[in-house]
């Protein structure tokens, strides 16, 4: 990248920028002791820096502030800042400082230092006359260091990314390690994720975002989207600690059980929805790490129960779902419940005015203003009901037997179109 705008005045191009003088470079050559001085800077008034070890000051960050005094005393002597592969250390060792986990800002803030530092050297000397080299000095020196701040910041970002990456497939292949039931504390070892005595087991749902269902949005890229925000903030939530299986849809969540851990609530999950722009819908089971493999059939199961029962969306425990649970467990009991509103197949309006009738507290007006008919037509649809069904929705017994029988037809056919 060279310069034209201010140096048609000064020369050639290729000429060295002087200030002074003399080259401008000159101060900066001695890279040894320049270098020291700025670390040694950093190491005491830099405060970020002062958190780091002195073997990594007098090592790494030396060497590294020895070879971009390099650069800026070549790029004074070129009139052009670095070119892109003249930074590839500058990337290396942002990359080894982002899994060392030194925070983004030190780093920058020691290069901004740096430079000031250089650039107060180079200017030291200045004189009246130079004021047209001043201006060249100082557009080249800003230059470079945003070329700095960008090599430095996306290298940065790109290894954290690839450890986030490398720590969710790890995360990954524990959780389904630990649902399958197997041997895992070896693979605990190679992730270095500690396994927890026992666990909140997550059964999740994710409905479509609205983006989902815009024609002029790509659907997969909404639903990437949706779901990237729920993980960002499963991580930040758990700190990492929350172990999950989740495609667009939904999926299992092992959350460890532990005094210092945050546990997943409805609080908890309201925050989840809220960064997800989705409302979400969870059935938890916690147990011993070896229950794992049964608690998250449970968990699923209760989603299940939650989905066909027309639930809200939040959070449900087994206590929430005891009774439906209970009564729809398979044999023949609930085979039978399941068929005793066969005769209403024929009959899509009676299914309808059922739903709405038990779903309205057994209020005839509500459900009729809801199914936009007269009442004396919900009184019909409700005597034709017990007529062909024997189920009578004028008593206690009848109502409970309705909505029994409702949800063991419901979970039957829902088992039925899985398969």
């Amino acid at each position: 990248m060279n310069f034209s705008a201010l140096d048609l005045s000064l020369g050639t191009p290729d000429a060295a920028l002087e200030i002074g003088g003399q080259p401008a470079s000159v101060p900066l050559r001695n890279t040894d002791r320049v270098a020291a001085r700025m670390v040694g800077y950093f190491g005491t008034c830099l405060a970020p820096c002062r958190t780091l070890p002195g073997e990594q000051l007098c090592g790494d960050v030396t060497t590294l502030t020895r070879g971009c005094l390099a650069l800026a005393a070549q790029m004074f002597d070129r009139r052009a800042v670095p070119a892109d592969e003249q930074l590839d250390e500058v990337r290396e060792a942002a990359a080894q400082w982002a899994r060392e986990a030194v925070p983004l800002s030190t780093i920058l803030r020691a290069y901004h230092e740096g430079l000031r530092i250089a650039f107060g050297l180079v200017t030291a000397r200045a004189r009246a006359e130079d004021v047209d080299q001043l201006l060249v000095a100082t557009d080249l020196m800003l230059e470079l260091l945003e070329v700095i701040t960008a090599a430095v910041s996306d290298a940065y970002v790109d290894e954290q990314h690839l450890v986030a990456r490398e720590h969710q497939t790890a995360a990954q292949t524990l959780a389904s390690t630990l649902l399958s039931g197997r041997g895992s504390s070896t693979l605990a070892r190679q992730t270095g994720i500690p396994i927890a005595e026992s666990y909140q087991v997550v059964a999740l749902s994710i409905p479509e975002h609205a983006d989902e269902r815009n024609a002029r949005v790509d659907t997969n890229v909404a639903a990437r989207r949706k779901l990237r925000r729920l993980q960002s903030e499963l991580a930040t939530v758990f700190d990492t600690g929350a172990l999950a299986l989740l495609s667009t849809k939904g999926g299992t969540l092992l959350i460890p059980v532990d005094d210092d851990a945050t546990a997943l609530s409805s609080e908890v999950l309201e925050l989840l929805a809220a960064a997800a722009d989705v409302p979400l819908t969870a059935t938890l089971v916690a147990g011993p790490t070896d229950r794992i493999p049964e608690s998250a059939d449970q968990a699923h199961e209760l989603l299940n129960l939650v989905r066909v029962g027309g639930r809200a969306p939040g959070l449900y425990e087994m206590a929430d779902l005891a009774v439906e649970y209970q009564i729809t467990r398979d044999g023949p009991a609930t085979r039978r419940l399941a068929t005793i509103l066969d005769p209403l197949d024929a009959h899509a309006e009676l299914f309808d005015t059922m739903r709405a009738y038990l779903s309205n507290d057994m209020n005839r007006q509500l459900t009729a203003r809801q199914l936009h008919v007269h009442p004396n037509t919900v009184d019909y649809r409700l005597r034709r009901i017990a007529q062909l069904t024997t189920i009578d929705l004028a008593t206690s017994a009848g109502i409970s037997q309705a909505a029994i029988a409702l949800l063991a037809r419901d979970l039957d056919r829902s088992v039925a179109h899985r398969l």
